[in-house]
Order: structure tokens, then sequence, then C-alpha cells
């Protein structure tokens, strides 16, 4: 949000920037301008309601169904949930494309037949939901939900509540098995330009997570915060595009076998 903000800033009044949804298999999905951005959907998602990415462009189809590691060969329309319910996007229109190339097995992941209309649908592999306004809100990608006793938690419905109120940090949510339980675990990035000696300041850093989590019931529950050394491992074309796998497999070896896990 900072990065749109501070651009826009540049444009003549009246230009807005847009940030269009998608993925190599399904572009463009929905697309969303920075008026509606920086004037209402930012707020909401610094209070963990997600990342708003717009309204389906013209052509495109997108559902909302129940989220299932398991392929699902054939479309059906008991696989949605209610409009507001957290599940997986799939979206159907004229630039899905049909299968993946010599990858029998990610196809049979990512691609649905519909029987009646003979059309390809692609599961993004992302969660998010519908609002009453058609609007798309992406919770985060499926792979990296962290799924505790007291439901599942999404690394775009908590990450922002942190790194919009607690400065020069970023946080990555993952998730570490003890016991047969998944505990929540954040994982905390200094930024580059930060001018402080916060390593330091660690315990500064821990009491001002803690407060923010106190805010909401799905962070309340987020207790063990670790320093990682460095800069958070990353797409190299894509910064934000944390690679929270590896952080996970750190994050278990940083706590040893002798930690029991956050809170029941």
């Amino acid at each position: 949000m900072p990065v749109i903000e501070r651009f826009t800033q540049l444009l003549p009044p009246g230009v807005q920037v847009f940030t269009p949804y998608g993925a190599t298999e399904a572009l463009p999905v929905a697309n969303i301008g920075s008026d509606e951005i920086l004037r209402e959907t930012r707020h909401l998602t610094e209070q963990g309601k997600g990342v708003c990415v717009g309204r389906p462009v013209a052509g495109m189809t997108v559902h909302v169904i129940r989220i299932s590691d398991d392929p699902i060969p054939e479309w059906s329309d008991t696989l949605c949930v209610p409009p507001g319910t957290v599940g997986e996007f799939v979206v159907r229109g004229p630039v899905v494309t049909k299968r993946y190339f010599r990858r029998d097995a990610a196809t049979r992941l990512a691609k649905m037949l519909d029987k009646d209309t003979g059309d390809v649908l692609h599961r993004m592999g992302d969660v998010g939901y519908t609002d009453d306004r058609g609007r798309l809100w992406f919770c985060g990608r499926k792979s990296h939900r962290v799924e505790t006793p007291h439901g599942p938690l999404f690394t775009d419905m908590v990450e922002p509540v942190f790194n919009a109120n607690v400065e020069h940090h970023r946080v990555a949510l993952v998730g570490v098995t003890r016991d047969g339980v998944r505990h929540p675990v954040l994982c905390v990035e200094r930024l580059a330009d930060a001018e402080v000696k916060w390593k330091w300041m660690w315990d500064g850093v821990v009491s001002r997570l803690r407060e923010v989590a106190e805010r909401f019931d799905h962070t309340r529950r987020l207790t063990t915060f670790l320093y990682y050394p460095g800069p958070f491992p990353v797409d190299v074309r894509h910064n934000s595009k944390i690679f929270r796998e590896k952080l996970a497999v750190w994050a278990d070896k940083t706590l040893g076998p002798n930690w029991k896990g956050g809170p029941a």
C-alpha cells in the first residue's frame, strides 16, 4: 500500500494506478484502482480483512470453493461456499490455460472440467472470499495457510496487521508442528532502511508485536515471534513472494525439539 501511495503522488491529479490480479495460467482475472485502495480497502487490509484485488474483468468468472488439497476432476456448483467465506479461487474464461506442458500431476491438481459446458476451470491456489459488492479479497496462498486447533490462519489476513503497525519490520506467518499440533509462528525481518540497531531492541519489538496481536480475534493467539537474521528468502523475481516453506523449516530448527508450542 505505501508503494501505491507514493507512486500516485508522482502522478497528475485524477490519474490512477491499477493493480491487476491473475496468474501465469489465467491473466488478467480482476482489477482495482488506487483510488478505491487508498480510500477504502487498505484500511480493511490493515485490520486483517485480506487484500482486495478488485472485481473480475469482462469475460472472467470467479468461483470460491471449499478448501481442499486434493484433485477435483469435475466442476460442480455444490463446491461453492457462501459470499464472505474464505475458500479457494477458481476461475473460468477465455484466458484460462487448459493444461500444463508434460506435467500431468500438476494438471490434475489445478484443472477442473465442467462437463455441461466443456470449460476447463483453473484452481488459482489462492484463498480468499467475495464481499457483498462482488469484489475479491485475497487472503494468501492455500499452501501457506496454518491449520491450528482453533481454525486456519491465512497469511494475508495476519501479516498486514503487523506490517502496518510495527515500523521498520516485515513479518511472515509460518506453522511449526509439535506433538501433532500446528502452532502459528511469526518470523520478523528488519527492513534494510531501518536506521536502528534493532537487535538490541528486540524485547521492545516483541512487546509491540504482542500489543498489536491483541487487537484482533484472529491474531490474538500469536505469541511466538522469531527474529530472522537477514533478509527473508524470496523469489528472485518478486521481493513480495516470500518462501514461507523455507522459513518454516528455519523456525522449526530455531525453536528446537524442546519447544512445546504456543497456547492451546
